[in-house]
């Protein structure tokens, strides 16, 4: 079991220091039982509940901006400035988890010009003719973008194996191709890869609430039922993907995500972290010099 201790964090007064929620969600090496970690937890979090959760994302909102424009700047920044640095956040978990509403309410936070986002569906016939990762080589961000995937590579090794959709000693060769591409593509960006996690009771409240409200229904797919008859097969192929795809260089987050204020401030939380470990900074000018510039505007050129 993750060794998940509750400590104290940011309370929207800013009073107290907060732990590291990525050092509490970082799913640690060797077995991953999935069923053995609380879906309804809040690690890292001392609060009343949605209010103070709302109010802490709030506070956070400002220094996950600045951040985010700080990466924004550096990739536009030019000659030996230019940065070649991104961040690409990967969201993966079942049907109801949050992965849209992730992308609401975090991604929100930042300014859109910085932000590239691509949901990943069935593979096309043209996606299926060339490699797994083909297609998502193309949507990686580009220099100072914050990309995310909505569902990823990972469905080459969860979906398939689920479903018997290619055979057992195809896509079990996966897990190590999937490795050396992540730790290629953590040499210039980093990686976030967060898992939402939610109880199979927890997706069935949020299934009827999509039936009970018809602003809700263009979100509801019949499918939904009948891949619940899956869930116990799906989390396995998730606990196997965790636990073979945790490397250093792209580590995986589980995040409790049947609270959905948790699961949004547990990943803007994340984010702001792994955002200060890049060392950002404001790029410098290259070839004029603002004081100089500063002198013509007086001077009324």
């Amino acid at each position: 079991m993750a060794n998940w201790k509750m400590t104290r964090t940011d309370k929207p007064s800013g009073a107290e220091i907060p732990a590291r929620v990525s050092d509490l969600l970082r799913l640690p090496g060797g077995p991953v039982d999935l069923n053995a970690i609380a879906t309804g937890a809040t690690p890292g979090f001392i609060g009343s509940g949605k209010a103070d959760g709302k109010a802490a994302m709030r506070h956070l909102a400002p220094r996950l901006a600045d951040l985010q424009e700080q990466l924004y700047a550096e990739g536009c920044a030019e000659g030996d400035t230019a940065g070649r640095r991104s961040l690409l956040l990967v969201l993966q978990g079942m049907d109801t988890a949050g992965k849209g509403g992730t992308v609401k309410h975090v991604m929100g936070l930042m300014n859109p010009m910085g932000v590239q986002y691509h949901a990943f569906k069935k593979p096309t016939i043209e996606e299926r003719e060339h490699h797994f990762l083909w297609r998502v080589k193309r949507r990686l961000p580009p220099p100072g973008i914050v990309g995310v995937f909505d569902r990823s590579h990972y469905e080459d090794v969860v979906v398939v194996r689920v479903h018997d959709l290619v055979p057992a000693d195809r896509w079990s060769c996966r897990y190590g191709v999937i490795n050396r591409f992540e730790e290629k593509l953590g040499a210039s960006s980093a990686i976030v890869k967060c898992f939402l996690h939610i109880s199979k009771e927890q997706q069935q409240k949020r299934l009827l609430t999509r039936l009970d409200d018809p602003t809700k229904h263009w979100k509801y797919d019949p499918a939904d039922i009948a891949e619940r008859a899956y869930w116990d097969d799906y989390q396995q192929a998730y606990s196997d993907a965790l636990r073979k795809c945790n490397t250093e260089a792209a580590p995986w987050y589980v995040v409790p995500a049947d609270r959905k204020w948790y699961r949004n401030w547990a990943i803007t939380r994340i984010l702001t972290e792994r955002l200060e470990e890049m060392a950002l900074g404001w790029p410098t000018p290259r070839g004029w010099n603002p004081d100089e510039q500063r002198a013509r505007l007086a001077a009324g050129q």
